[in-house]
């Protein structure tokens, strides 16, 4: 199932350049104790993200011979961590990463891939349909976009940017009570110190660093959780943020407009 949001994020063609995918490196012995009846699956999304992931620039050609250990099973050891049957929201899924391993290991999870990115979205509609996930909704847009629109009980993460970026973008999408799950690594904890002040206006009202995948991967992932009160915070600054996104692009866009019409 699918569902994009078109007031939403900006898209982009496809990668440049006449760059070709490669066959993905086979399942290591580990992938199905993790993915059990589900290794076919989880070995034909590899194969997506070794071909079509590479052709249109969602993965580094490099990160083929490691798809396994760095990113299914990594990914896919988060689920250890998830409650049951909650709603479930990837901020910035990307390549799908760790929503689409996540939905393959926990089909008892309603997962939701917010993804600003049209070549981003498109790959992932197309992977959710060939993987048959009936429990994966793929949403085009800014998570400041869809505050009030989506409201899950955990929120999950695997980016670069710092902690307090990450919990600005997810945390406003809880509901009460609710929890982010951000990857991160040897970083973790420098991280969570630095960013406690910027948790607590949010609405944090617990942070604390683990690992999971013991056995698994090696190192284990690090993961950390925050968890929110009553009241999860940032709300009102993410619907600042919408507004002022929406508005420069309307800015854009008339300047663009208005630079066709000089051209006629």
């Amino acid at each position: 199932m699918s569902t994009r949001q078109r007031d939403g994020g900006s898209g982009d063609g496809p990668a440049a350049g006449a760059r070709t995918g490669e066959a993905a490196p086979p399942a290591p012995a580990e992938a199905a104790e993790v993915f059990g009846d589900r290794l076919p699956q989880a070995e034909r999304y590899a194969a997506l993200l070794a071909g079509e992931g590479v052709v249109r620039g969602l993965i580094g050609p490099r990160e083929v011979e490691r798809l396994w250990g760095r990113h299914l099973l990594n990914c896919a050891v988060l689920g250890e961590a998830v409650p049951r049957d909650v709603a479930l929201c990837d901020v910035g899924s990307g390549a799908g990463l760790p929503g689409i391993p996540l939905a393959l290991v926990r089909p008892d999870l309603r997962i939701t891939l917010l993804e600003p990115l049209l070549r981003r979205t498109t790959f992932l509609e197309e992977a959710v349909e060939e993987l048959g996930l009936d429990n994966v909704t793929v949403v085009r847009g800014r998570a400041e976009e869809m505050v009030g629109k989506l409201e899950m009980d955990v929120v999950t993460a695997r980016a670069v940017a710092p902690l307090e970026r990450l919990a600005s973008w997810g945390l406003p999408l809880l509901r009460p009570h609710g929890e982010m799950l951000a990857l991160k690594g040897e970083s973790a904890e420098e991280e969570l110190a630095d960013g406690r002040p910027a948790l607590d206006a949010l609405g944090a009202v617990d942070a604390e660093v683990f690992r999971v995948g013991s056995g698994v991967v090696d190192p284990e992932a690090t993961v950390v959780r925050v968890l929110v009160g009553e009241e999860p915070g940032g709300r009102r600054a993410a619907e600042r943020r919408a507004r002022a996104a929406k508005a420069a692009r309307r800015k854009q866009g008339r300047a663009t407009a208005k630079r066709g019409g000089r051209r006629r």
